[in-house]
């Protein structure tokens, strides 16, 4: 039907119009060789500037790993004691690691505990700046906002190329590929949480005579933590997701493991590593959450 149809119209109307594949082919190659004269020209820069990264994390790696496990689990145990105060959540966090230890899934977990501790910590420190900037000029705000859509939708593969091209293969470029794909929850909750501060509270601390630096630091933050806490959340599960596609690049641990599952169709190995990713995942996140849950209980008896 179609093809008798354009029997009968113009071209033009049946084949979309394209870009010569000339010009496409001189704009690709331009815009290419552009970016690899950047690299080569800014490359020893670019190493020198991510040295300090790789010592951190080569640091925090032997740390997780060469620590005896029963240490790291007492650790462990603790901080999510403390963060959740939640018995239920202690024993499921130990029987978690248990479980990864006894399917001998342990150093594994170490490293891709090293390297998504590191991304969070990057996108915390990338993160909250940025949302603060949004959150206190509706100009920055619209900037930003359609880069964050795009760093969210784009494919999480695609950010493979550049961070390839610019640092190579290895951990550090992992970390920094988990870190595009991971920090954008972190900008938007806590630009959120600090615009969704009472304005009343900012009146009063007006009234008191608060500089801006003063009412951000002890009124606007401490009254957002509970949102920051959850966009805290939401990087965490997104790193952990993004360490298995991280993987392509030289990323070990547990995502290394998937992916040589999926190359040799080993399906119980497969299965056993992202079960490890679930049990960590589960921790994270319930822990996270129940500490959100408690500051915001905080929040509403202080200022309640």
């Amino acid at each position: 039907m179609a093809s008798t149809l354009c029997n009968y119209l113009p071209e033009l109307l049946c084949r979309f119009p394209e870009i010569d594949d000339t010009v496409m082919r001189g704009v690709r190659k331009s815009v290419d060789d552009s970016f690899k004269g950047f690299v080569r020209a800014y490359g020893n820069v670019i190493d020198a500037v991510m040295h300090p990264l790789q010592l951190f994390l080569n640091w925090l790696e032997a740390l997780f790993v060469n620590t005896p496990w029963f240490i790291i689990l007492a650790v462990m145990v603790l901080i999510v004691y403390f963060a959740s105060r939640n018995l239920r959540i202690v024993t499921l966090t130990i029987i978690g690691m248990l479980f990864i230890g006894f399917v001998g899934l342990w150093e594994d977990t170490m490293v891709t505990l090293a390297i998504v501790t590191v991304s969070t910590l990057l996108a915390i420190v990338i993160g909250i700046p940025i949302g603060i900037m949004m959150a206190r000029s509706d100009r920055a705000q619209s900037v930003v906002n359609p880069i964050l859509d795009v760093m969210q939708t784009m494919p999480s593969f695609v950010y493979l190329i550049p961070v390839v091209m610019v640092f190579g293969i290895g951990k550090v470029p992992g970390v920094i590929a988990v870190v595009i794909y991971a920090v954008p929850p972190m900008i938007r909750l806590t630009n959120l949480g600090i615009r969704l501060v009472d304005r009343e509270v900012l009146e009063a601390a007006d009234a008191f005579g608060s500089s801006p630096s003063q009412k951000l630091m002890n009124v606007q933050i401490p009254l957002a933590l509970p949102t920051v806490m959850a966009g805290i959340n939401q990087t965490i599960m997104m790193s952990l997701a993004m360490v298995v596609v991280a993987s392509m690049i030289g990323v070990g641990g547990l995502g290394k493991n998937v992916l040589q599952a999926i190359s040799n169709q080993f399906l119980t190995i497969g299965f056993l590593n992202g079960f490890a990713l679930v049990a960590i995942a589960i921790i994270f996140d319930r822990a996270s959450q129940a500490y959100g849950k408690r500051l915001q209980r905080h929040t509403e008896v202080v200022h309640g």
